[in-house]
């Protein structure tokens, strides 16, 4: 008979206020992305369009932050029984692929531009291109407050710092464009944000991908996470070992331990969990143990 045990340990998030922190950042993001998105029309730059879509497509990232740190106070259900979680994974999801789209529009325009130049203010493109600066830079120093630790937050602050060194490439090319008249400046700006946001998306869709096909997260090697269960006092064998992503920061493990001396007791099965949450941040942990008796301890062994 085989002895079942869930170590799970739920880390109940705290009243932080980083709800509050995303919602600020993703509407200044937000307003800066409609600014630019005016702006450029108004002064016919393509780099003020092309970081108005990379700046929208961090502003989505924010977005799915804010998101799963609500969805993550919300209890599971008897259908839902990870809670909503995984709602993380499909907003990076559907992020990459607007972002990649959005790219394909600002290419194409933006080649259309080199071949038929057209008139650019530069004073505008400048002017819009240190408001973004300065809102970026605030972005950065208020996520910088709500503490380290959080994968989302670090993202986020990642992000913010990125998209102002975007918005002084785009003022001196704005600058440039003045000094010099070169209209061709602003599309080939354009173009040069465009790889950017395809090379920071393509690592985004691989990982969301990835994410939802329950790949064992990046971060994560699962053959140390094997020998490491196997080290185990009393273990002489693992099968049947699965670690998947329950959100883009939340992981989870499933592993059957052949213990011939049988089952250790809840305190050691508590013990096994918490050092995989220490050493490899998985916190939803689910062991069986078996004694090695039964064929279902030969079938196999296989990772997911």
């Amino acid at each position: 008979m085989h002895s079942h045990a869930h170590a799970h340990h739920h880390h109940a998030p705290a009243r932080d206020g980083k709800g509050a922190i995303f919602a600020f950042a993703f509407g200044i993001n937000l307003a800066f992305v409609l600014i630019e998105t005016a702006f450029g029309a108004i002064g016919h730059s393509m780099a003020l369009f092309a970081d108005a879509g990379h700046n929208f497509g961090d502003t989505m990232g924010l977005g799915a932050a804010w998101i799963a740190n609500a969805l993550a106070r919300r209890q599971p259900t008897g259908r839902f029984t990870y809670g909503l979680r995984g709602s993380s994974i499909l907003a990076a999801l559907l992020n990459a692929i607007v972002l990649l789209i959005a790219v394909g529009a600002i290419v194409a325009e933006a080649v259309q531009r080199l071949i038929y130049p057209a008139p650019v203010s530069g004073d505008i493109v400048i002017a819009v291109a240190l408001l973004g600066i300065v809102l970026n830079g605030s972005t950065a120093l208020v996520l910088s407050r709500a503490g380290r630790g959080d994968l989302n937050v670090s993202s986020a602050l990642t992000h913010a710092l990125g998209d102002a060194g975007v918005s002084f490439g785009v003022a001196l090319s704005g600058a440039l464009v003045l000094a010099t008249g070169w209209a061709w400046l602003d599309p080939a700006t354009s173009l040069a944000i465009a790889a950017i946001i395809v090379v920071a998306t393509w690592s985004l869709l691989r990982r969301s991908v990835s994410m939802a096909l329950h790949a064992v997260p990046h971060q994560i090697d699962p053959q140390e996470v094997r020998n490491h269960l196997t080290r185990l006092p009393g273990v002489t064998a693992v099968h049947d070992l699965h670690i998947w992503p329950m959100s883009t920061t939340e992981t989870a493990l499933t592993a059957h331990l052949v213990m011939p001396q049988g089952h250790p007791g809840d305190a050691a099965l508590a013990a096994f969990a918490g050092e995989l949450d220490r050493r490899f941040s998985i916190a939803h942990v689910t062991i069986q143990v078996e004694t090695g008796a039964q064929e279902c301890a030969l079938e196999p062994d296989h990772v997911v």
